[in-house]
């Protein structure tokens, strides 16, 4: 297969329209707009709670970990998907790569389970 120049073209086009609307949007914005500030609209503000104190604070490593846990196994649900549209195409062979799938993602979480990883103290 022979590749000529022109066949990039569109993506050329595509990325110059992505990138130009992206810098157009950003210098139209800081020209736009009342541009008056105070101590008022200068303060952080979150959630309607007023910041007080340090923000850096430790925090509990259960929540990173919950949180880690639940992308995990949410995306690993995704895999599930193409299989269950897939399902008659792929045949017998399909469904014992999946259920091969399925105990190694059920060995995970009882072993999450047993380390109690999902626990909230």
């Amino acid at each position: 297969m022979q590749s000529n120049q022109l066949d990039y073209f569109p993506i050329l086009m595509q990325a110059l329209l992505a990138i130009g609307f992206v810098a157009g949007t950003i210098m139209i914005s800081g020209k736009l707009g009342p541009k008056r500030s105070s101590t008022i609209k200068d303060e952080n503000f979150e959630c309607g709670v007023e910041s007080l104190g340090n923000a850096r604070i430790p925090f509990s490593v259960k929540y990173f970990l919950v949180a880690i846990l639940f992308v995990l196994f949410d995306v690993e649900v995704i895999f599930l998907y193409p299989w269950a549209i897939n399902f008659k195409d792929l045949g017998i062979e399909g469904l014992i790569k999946m259920v091969i799938f399925m105990l190694l993602l059920l060995v995970g979480f009882f072993y999450i389970i047993k380390k109690k990883a999902l626990e909230w103290e």
